[in-house]
């Protein structure tokens, strides 16, 4: 549906200019959103590659192991049926989140959702587990929630921090408003 509502809006829009006299303004406010999309870009791949890279260092020391420890009886509660590598994945999964790393969260959340469909009884329907993590996904406890904050400095905000808090508050209840209402819904299908 967007394929067809985008060019419609893109080719009105040209229309409009052409027929209103405004097709420079139109031409500059082009080149100028493209050199704001190219900052915008390596803001985030710069601060992308400084925490993915900090996400490798921190997989081959011992600091993911006491954090995949600290975790574990939240993790062991919220995923009761993850194999040891299924919930290894779900921790950097959930650790790379918590730092507001989406990009890095990624690869170790596609490896636990093949983890987990490797245990999973029937291959058709997502298992509890599985529809446990991409709740867990969806909503994304964030502590550091680096890139709002990298868009906000490429927008030379005045203060790009300024929404940590808000994000603390959002992130937290959305992931307990998931949580328990994935453990309702399991519950209750399980009561069936």
């Amino acid at each position: 549906m967007l394929n067809y509502i985008w060019p419609i809006i893109i080719i009105l829009s040209f229309s409009y200019s052409i027929f209103s006299g405004n097709i420079e303004k139109v031409n500059n406010s082009i080149f100028s959103s493209l050199e704001s999309a190219v900052n915008l870009s390596m803001t985030l791949i710069g601060t992308m590659c400084l925490w993915c890279g900090l996400m490798e260092i921190i997989k081959h020391t011992s600091i993911m192991k006491k954090l995949t420890k600290i975790l574990r009886p939240l993790l062991k509660w919220l995923f009761p049926d993850a194999s040891k590598e299924a919930m290894e994945n779900i921790s950097i999964n959930t650790i790379s989140n918590i730092l507001g790393l989406g990009n890095a969260a990624t690869p170790a959340g596609i490896k636990a959702m093949q983890d987990l469909q490797e245990t999973n009884e029937n291959k058709k329907r997502l298992s509890d587990s599985m529809m446990m993590l991409i709740v867990l996904n969806t909503t994304s406890l964030q502590i550091i929630p680096t890139t709002v904050i990298a868009i906000r400095t490429s927008l030379k905000s005045a203060s790009p921090t300024n929404i940590i808090i808000p994000i603390w508050i959002s992130t937290i209840i959305g992931t307990t408003v998931g949580i328990i209402s994935t453990k309702i819904l399991i519950s209750r299908s399980k009561n069936k």
